[in-house]
């Protein structure tokens, strides 16, 4: 806990970046619910809602009919990526400032560590400040940050004062505020786990916390142990700042197993739209698109198909998970789960990216 306790880790976080982008570039837009992604005729997904937005219960992967139906005075906007890199290449520079120390997790958020900074500060918390003020008044854009000695408390302290807000969480107080933590807060635990976590009467991390570790790793499997230690503030990962992808992907769990070939290709529908942004955000192309099918007994198998050239358009990878989906009936069980990945990406020059898959539905 030494090391942990001598770093100090910045997460910057943007407030709603793509949409923000937008209100700032479009004076007409500001001030109101602006939705990036999707359409008004209610077909993709919500990529990033405005403030404006989310006050009506809009939120990132939402589909636009839904979307519509609780903000029906939404102004739908079409991605612009080359906008949303520029403004990510500008904020990277503005870190650059402080730390070498940078990893980025997406376009809008980022862990630095300023253990030991560019500038002498020897304060995480006045670089953050600096970085805070330095986006607004160079780019007219907010982010919101968390201060910690660790990447995991840092990442959930940016989330408390949202937007344009900033969190310090110190030593002393880690111990405290992990036990306040709900389950569904850690990273780790989707809808599913955090649901089975209740049903076992662990409500926040307090509960956890009177938990062995072989008791978490027996109800949990090997997260079980990831649970026990960061329940203790435990997250001894360093800042890494050169991270590739191995593969993209979006996974989404259902609250009712499905049994129906039509509902299930509407999913893949949905799915491949999560993953196809997140391959024009990173400019990605994949050779091998991989199905992930989880039944409702919790077996889950896999089925991949590759390609002789990459692919990222939308209709090329849902017809391949679709006819992926088909190879597989008839299926022993209804189906709880559906997930599409993307690989092989071989040359490219994307922005720096987390390792391995990255998802947006994740539920262990």
């Amino acid at each position: 806990m030494s090391s942990v306790h001598h770093r100090k880790i910045i997460h910057i976080d943007m407030d709603a970046f793509y949409a923000s982008v937008e209100q700032r570039d479009n004076p007409a837009y500001r001030g109101k619910p602006v939705i990036v992604g999707g359409s008004p005729e209610g077909r993709g997904v919500v990529a990033t809602a405005s403030y404006e937005a989310r006050e009506f219960g809009v939120r990132s992967a939402m589909p636009s009919r839904q979307a519509l139906q609780l903000c029906p005075h939404a102004i739908f906007v079409r991605p612009r990526f080359d906008a949303y890199k520029e403004a990510s290449r500008q904020i990277r520079a503005i870190f650059k400032r402080y730390t070498d120390l940078i990893e980025p997790l997406s376009l809008d958020e980022a862990f630095l560590d300023v253990t030991e900074d560019k500038q002498n500060i020897n304060s995480a918390i006045v670089i953050a400040e600096q970085i805070m003020k330095a986006i607004v008044d160079e780019l007219q854009l907010t982010a919101s940050a968390g201060v910690s000695v660790n990447k995991f408390v840092a990442k959930i302290a940016s989330d408390m004062k949202k937007p344009n807000g900033l969190t310090f969480i110190g030593p002393s107080r880690i111990a405290g505020f992990m036990e306040t933590l709900p389950v569904e807060k850690f990273f780790g635990v989707g809808k599913v786990t955090a649901a089975k976590m209740k049903g076992m009467g662990l409500h926040t991390g307090a509960d956890l916390k009177k938990l062995s570790e072989a008791e978490l790793r027996q109800r949990f499997g090997k997260i079980g142990g990831f649970f026990y230690r960061i329940v203790r503030g435990i997250d001894e990962r360093p800042v890494q700042p050169h991270r590739e992808a191995k593969s993209l992907a979006a996974e989404d769990t259902f609250s009712q197993d499905l049994t129906n070939a039509e509902e299930m290709h509407a999913e893949l529908d949905r799915i491949t739209g999560l993953v196809c942004e997140r391959l024009s955000r990173y400019q990605l192309q994949g050779r091998t698109i991989t199905l992930k099918i989880k039944y409702a007994d919790f077996r889950i198998i896999t089925r991949s198909r590759s390609f002789a050239g990459p692919q990222s358009a939308p209709e090329a990878i849902s017809q391949a998970a679709k006819e992926l989906l088909d190879s597989a009936m008839p299926f022993p069980k209804g189906i709880r789960l559906l997930g599409i990945s993307v690989s092989n990406f071989g040359e490219r020059n994307p922005p720096p990216l987390p390792p391995g898959a990255v998802q947006l539905l994740i539920d262990f």
